[in-house]
């Protein structure tokens, strides 16, 4: 199943009032992931017309306030709306005691389960289903930062429409074929599995990185996927301040994604002291020539 990223949000540090802090939404299928929760998300997934309450799974990076600063209120939100089904949240370790102080000293009880899941080092894996696996990135920032990375699985084989008319295949078999399995017809007549299927599309690869400073460290591990999203807070001309505040340029970023052979990058994280983000592309363009600016309100394929 191919996998999208909605962009809601691309800002650092303070909202305004043409951006918002970083929010993103993943689909994958009929699954809807949001990844991080900036204050006034649940406000861009309405504008965004996304059904919140087929989020399930919500994965926050880290706790500094422009990444979860907008979890109580959607959590909120989905409770007032009827939700009963459980969410499951993935975050640093004392990301429960935040949200669950707000409900109870405010006396509220929801009327649906939260589990959290606490994130404790890179490497592990958060989620798995029979599409998709999502394990975490380690990233470089002043507090436990953590990456996340969707990868999908490779599905099964398709048969053709041809060869279930023409070998007969009886429905029992199918099953196995789409496995790999040859087909041994009721002669044992084998047919190899390849004349009666076609292969599955190429798995693909998502890899979400926020608030980092440069870090070798990822590019093994994100080696050759197929879209990478690398915070930019600052321009190259700010080199030392990203490295002071634990943050990337855009030129890092590009790095990173050069090095790691990457399909395709998208900056984002940005410091609201510039007003165009054109000289976020043209810095990352000169070394990776993929490089595209996550905006807001935009899809992307992956």
């Amino acid at each position: 199943m191919p996998l999208s990223v909605l962009i809601l949000g691309n800002g650092s540090a303070l909202p305004t009032v043409n951006t918002h802090q970083t929010a993103q939404i993943l689909a994958s299928g009929n699954e809807l992931f949001l990844i991080d929760c900036g204050e006034g998300t649940q406000v861009e997934l309405r504008r965004h017309s996304v059904k919140i309450q087929r989020i399930n799974h919500v994965f926050i990076s880290h706790l500094h306030g422009d990444h979860f600063f907008g979890l109580v209120g959607l959590l909120s939100s989905m409770h007032l709306l009827g939700r009963t089904n459980k969410i499951h949240i993935y975050g640093p370790e004392g990301l429960d005691e935040i949200v669950q102080i707000q409900f109870r000293k405010g006396g509220s009880k929801l009327s649906f389960e939260m589990e959290f899941h606490a994130i404790n080092s890179a490497g592990m894996v958060l989620f798995e289903n029979k599409n998709l696996i999502v394990e975490t990135l380690p990233l470089n920032h002043r507090i436990p930062c953590f990456g996340f990375l969707f990868k999908e699985k490779i599905g099964l084989r398709k048969l053709k429409a041809n060869a279930l008319k023409e070998f007969d295949i009886p429905k029992h078999k199918r099953k196995g074929i789409t496995e790999g399995e040859d087909f041994i017809n009721d002669e044992g007549e084998r047919i190899p599995n390849e004349k009666i299927t076609n292969a599955p599309a190429d798995p693909v690869s998502y890899a979400y990185c926020s608030d980092t400073a440069y870090s070798e460290k990822l590019i093994e591990l994100i080696k050759g996927i197929d879209l990478l999203y690398h915070e930019s807070t600052f321009l190259e001309s700010e080199k030392e301040r990203a490295k002071k505040t634990f943050h990337s340029t855009a030129k890092q970023a590009a790095q990173v994604a050069n090095l790691a052979g990457v399909g395709k990058l998208l900056l984002g994280h940005f410091s609201n002291r510039y007003r165009s983000k054109e000289r976020f592309l043209m810095e990352s363009r000169q070394i990776f020539k993929q490089s595209f600016i996550a905006e807001e309100g935009v899809e992307f394929k992956v």
